[in-house]
């Protein structure tokens, strides 16, 4: 197989799996196999790619090009950065551990569950890999799709206030960034990212941030957050705090500093403010939330606010660190959701006032939750650690300012999440706690560690994504080549 064609593979097979599950008339247990066939495809094909892409080479590889619309100069243009492989490995990773979920707990229309979850792996894997505006956007709304429909039928009680919510934030910001497209392209006659030229137009900046910090989420554009967090299957809650808040931060450091980079700087300073009020007030939040999603809900706002504090900084340090903490909040977001989806099931509930005393005749979630919160507490030698040293070092050589706010907000996450596995697994038992209530089942086990493992790994090895020295294609690197 050329390697060319492996982004591509990566982003039609499972939409190929979408259909085929969707049109198969099979029992509930073999659709889950089968979208769980092409999950774990999807991953091996991964690491093919990664194993391929030559890192110590800057510059776009594994690219593909085919004329769409002639008349406008669309192509379907697809390719992949550093920086982007690990996104994509994110993506199929984390897909696959939350399809695995939804097929160990057994949802109901398992055939229209299970292919928009595939749906939703090829057009987020088509988000990270885009090269054209009109491609991008066209993923990044097929994304949008899928979301729909899984919190809107098989989410919980308040489904469709989430849903509404969901739908009238995401869409706005969707509009007017299709307008900053069509503006683009017509002012610079191509709709590609690796040839077409940087703008200075500061509407049209606007035009793509807003749509970005809505997805991002970032203060005060996250009030879609909160019910659409609670009431999504914990599953697609992973997926969308571990991966789709991502595409957001994506967007700005693909599209909005590189390709608007006078824009950036004139904003620099409104952003990092909004960075850094979700930071500190995310953190905040989840200090005082009361139940588990909440608490991990809020610390992705405040990690979202770090990230873009790292990508708006505007420094290599910066740029490498907010890269490498997007792929270790993502694995650990993803986690820890999955865990509550597990809590949840063995107690009805997620209310700290009626949980406690877990770890009790339960050694295998003690261990996954309390390894998971210590990466996430960013202790030294965890992937965390690194991705956000990087940030506050690189948001230093901006102003000591910036990062003195970051790092307080950080001492904050680490009060949120020891009171998150106190409440879970050490204080007294609650209400809802059963002595019978069962450790975490083998098929959970399968699902979870592998995404422990992985931050395991990051944490040995964190220069595997930011050692701009090291790889030439690095994010710093890359941004400061202008993506060419």
């Amino acid at each position: 197989m050329s390697a060319s064609y492996l982004t591509s593979i990566l982003i039609w097979l499972p939409v190929a799996g979408a259909i085929l599950v969707w049109l198969l008339p099979l029992s509930r247990y073999a659709t889950g196999a089968l979208a769980m066939l092409f999950s774990l495809a999807e991953v091996g094909l991964w690491i093919e790619q990664a194993a391929r892409f030559d890192f110590s080479r800057p510059g776009l590889q594994m690219e593909e090009r085919a004329r769409w619309f002639g008349d406008l100069g669309v192509s379907y243009h697809v390719g992949v950065y550093g920086f982007s492989v690990w996104l994509v490995g994110l993506t199929v990773v984390a897909m696959a551990a939350a399809t695995g979920y939804g097929f160990w707990v057994g949802r109901d229309r398992p055939r229209g569950y299970f292919a928009l979850m595939l749906l939703l792996t090829g057009a987020t894997v088509g988000v990270f890999v885009a090269q054209d505006l009109v491609v991008f956007y066209a993923f990044f709304e097929a994304m949008l799709i899928p979301l729909y429909v899984l919190i809107g039928v098989w989410g919980g009680a308040r489904r469709m206030d989430a849903t509404i919510k969901f739908v009238l934030y995401t869409m706005a910001g969707s509009l007017l960034m299709l307008a900053a497209i069509v503006a683009y392209g017509l002012q610079a006659h191509t709709f590609d990212l690796v040839d077409g030229p940087a703008s200075g137009s500061r509407w049209l900046f606007l035009g793509f941030m807003l749509a970005f910090v809505i997805k991002a989420p970032l203060f005060p554009f996250h009030g879609w957050l909160p019910d659409t967090y609670r009431e999504a299957p914990p599953e697609v809650t992973a997926v969308l705090s571990g991966v789709i808040a991502k595409a957001g931060l994506y967007g700005m450091l693909r599209i909005a500093i590189p390709k608007f980079p006078d824009p950036a700087s004139f904003y620099r300073t409104a952003v990092l403010a909004l960075a850094a009020a979700a930071l500190v007030y995310g953190s905040l939040l989840a200090f005082r939330s009361t139940d588990f999603r909440g608490v991990v809900a809020y610390s992705s706002l405040a990690q979202s606010g770090l990230i873009a504090l790292g990508l708006f900084a505007g420094t290599d340090l910066g740029f490498d660190g907010a890269v490498l903490q997007m792929v270790a909040h993502g694995l650990v977001s993803t986690s820890l959701f999955l865990i509550a989806g597990v809590v949840e099931r063995r107690t009805t509930t997620g209310e700290f006032r009626l949980l406690g005393g877990m770890a009790r005749g339960r050694p295998a979630l003690a261990t996954l939750l309390i390894a998971v919160g210590v990466i996430s507490l960013a202790v030294p030698g965890s992937a965390n650690f690194a991705g956000e040293f990087l940030i506050l070092a690189g948001v230093f050589q901006r102003a000591w300012w910036w990062a003195a706010i970051g790092a307080g907000a950080i001492v904050l996450a680490a009060m949120y999440m020891l009171r998150l596995i106190s409440a879970v697994l050490h204080d007294a038992r609650g209400s809802t706690v059963a002595d019978e209530a069962l450790d975490v089942r083998p098929g959970e086990l399968a699902l979870i560690a592998p995404l422990v493992a992985g931050l395991l790994l990051l944490s040995a090895w964190p220069a595997a994504i930011s050692h701009h020295s090291f790889f030439g294609n690095s994010p710093a690197a890359t941004v400061k080549g202008q993506f060419k």
